[in-house]
């Protein structure tokens, strides 16, 4: 008998403004204590897609829990299918968005997971990023597909 995996469904999203040299800079959050990238910059909010929520939905809630803001209008960046080191039990699909316009000033809610929260230009991110976001970052300026893989 043939199991089914289960894919574990995110949404990230990368806020986006105007930098002083004209480059969009984005939004970062160094990871602590979470057991998974601690130490990487990563998309200043992002999380698991919960029962019964979409992932336009997603975005916005993890937006207001992770960086006290409540995000304007959304566009859809692309979606990652992503395994973790070729793992088929650890199958993910993430949905990227950016977002140019929010209320509120960002800041970091649950300090026992992020231990800062920092402006980048999209030509200078910092090191390290986490992996498959820092695919994404990269493509933001040049074009993505609409589907990306990472691990496979």
């Amino acid at each position: 008998m043939t199991h089914r995996f289960r894919v574990v469904p995110a949404s990230y999203v990368m806020l986006l403004s105007p930098g002083r040299g004209g480059d969009d800079e984005v939004l970062l959050q160094l990871r602590q204590n979470t057991g998974y990238m601690d130490g990487h910059w990563a998309s200043a909010a992002a999380g698991h897609v919960e029962r019964a929520e979409t992932a336009y939905d997603a975005a916005r809630r993890e937006a207001r829990e992770e960086i006290g803001v409540e995000l304007g209008e959304l566009t859809f960046v692309t979606s990652m299918q992503r395994t973790q080191h070729g793992d088929p039990i650890d199958e993910r699909i993430d949905f990227f968005f950016t977002c140019r316009s929010w209320t509120g000033e960002p800041h970091i809610v649950e300090p026992e997971k992020a231990a800062a929260l920092q402006w980048f230009p999209l030509t200078a991110l910092p090191d390290p990023v986490v992996p498959h976001e820092r695919v994404v970052l990269d493509g933001l300026g040049t074009g993505l597909p609409s589907y990306t893989t990472y691990g496979f």
